[in-house]
């Protein structure tokens, strides 16, 4: 028997997929990342992205 999803699971989960459809995008354009590190924006190749 299958196990209902939360609504919080349901969202963590669609939040996922559209992280990886962005890194997917960037990795096909070669345009870097911005994520946030240590209080400041960086931006990073998305190639070192797993």
């Amino acid at each position: 028997m299958k196990k209902r999803m939360s609504l919080q699971d349901k969202a963590e989960a669609a939040l996922k997929k559209a992280v990886r459809g962005v890194i997917e995008r960037h990795k096909i354009t070669g345009r870097p990342l911005a994520v946030w590190k240590n209080g400041k924006t960086i931006r990073i190749s998305p190639n070192t992205v797993k």
